[in-house]
């Protein structure tokens, strides 16, 4: 993939650190004070876009406010130009997803630090009256220390109250993640903090397991097993989790919202009382951040 161009603005384009389907993350260097950030760029082929600048301006309104060590900082949104961008905290690092390609041991050892700050941080968001919507190991970044960021707010919403609330009605636009969707985000429904917690059960589940909670033979059929399959047990995949912590798990997973932890502090408080296995997992001798020799480091230029 070739460069947008050397510079956007005041800041010099010094790597390409990974390519979406609509967006480009580079690091880039500021000219005058030489700090590096990195820079969600839309790809030339969606510059103009409406749809792909309306996401970049909700994902910049909703986390410009938002102060969390576990939450990457959104600084800017610059629209002037060909190529509207968004000015982010650099943290370069592997996600979730990435490390669990190379299977669940590879970050088995640091899961439980992971989990807690992760947690934290949806705890904090939702705090905020949002929700994120699109919460999967993709959009959790990970170091080699396990320090953990929460990224993308591209689909995130401001959760309704009061009579917004009352009155609200279903969505035709229908937006998340399949594999990790909660029942009622496929509904349509009106959606609060326990449709994340639906969904970081999915994600604990395939952190705990290196599988999906569900797959389906076709997109719809995914989406039915979300709304009506009997929640499956972490334990028949990896018998080493402890029972209590699979118990977890398909708490969050429950089909009704009511039937789920209220909110993300109280599954905090329950994650720290928690172990997470019955025996505790050996550090791989290779490292899966060591196949990304550029994750944690700032390159020289």
């Amino acid at each position: 993939m070739t460069k947008v161009r050397d510079f956007l603005g005041p800041y010099r384009l010094a790597r390409l650190i990974r390519v979406g389907s609509s967006c480009q993350v580079w690091e880039a260097i500021e000219s005058q004070t030489q700090d590096r950030y990195a820079l969600k760029v839309l790809r030339p082929d969606h510059a103009t876009d409406r749809a792909e600048l309306s996401y970049l301006k909700n994902e910049y309104e909703i986390a410009k406010s938002l102060t969390h060590p576990n939450i990457i900082r959104i600084y800017d949104l610059v629209l002037e130009g060909p190529t509207p961008f968004l000015v982010l905290e650099l943290f370069s690092e592997l996600n979730m997803k990435q490390a669990l390609r190379q299977g669940p041991e590879s970050i088995a050892y640091m899961l439980d630090k992971i989990i807690i700050q992760a947690a934290e941080a949806l705890y904090y968001l939702h705090s905020k009256g949002f929700v994120h919507c699109d919460v999967k190991p993709d959009n959790f970044l990970v170091s080699r220390e396990g320090e953990v960021k929460l990224i993308d707010f591209t689909i995130s919403q401001k959760m309704k109250t009061g009579l917004s609330r009352l009155f609200s009605r279903r969505s035709k636009n229908i937006q998340g993640t399949r594999s990790y969707m909660s029942p009622e985000q496929i509904r349509g429904k009106m959606l609060d903090q326990r449709s994340d917690i639906y969904s970081f059960g999915c994600v604990l589940f395939e952190a705990v397991t290196g599988k999906l909670p569900y797959t389906g033979d076709s997109p719809n059929d995914l989406l039915q097993k979300h709304l009506s399959a009997p929640i499956p047990s972490p334990l028949v995949i990896n018998d080493n989790i402890t029972p209590e912590f699979a118990a977890i798990i398909r708490s969050m997973m429950a089909k009704r919202p009511e039937d789920r932890p209220e909110n993300m502090w109280d599954l905090v408080k329950t994650f720290r009382a928690t172990r997470i296995f019955k025996s505790p997992p050996r550090i791989p001798e290779k490292s899966i951040f060591d196949a990304f020799p550029t994750a944690g480091r700032v390159q020289s230029q």
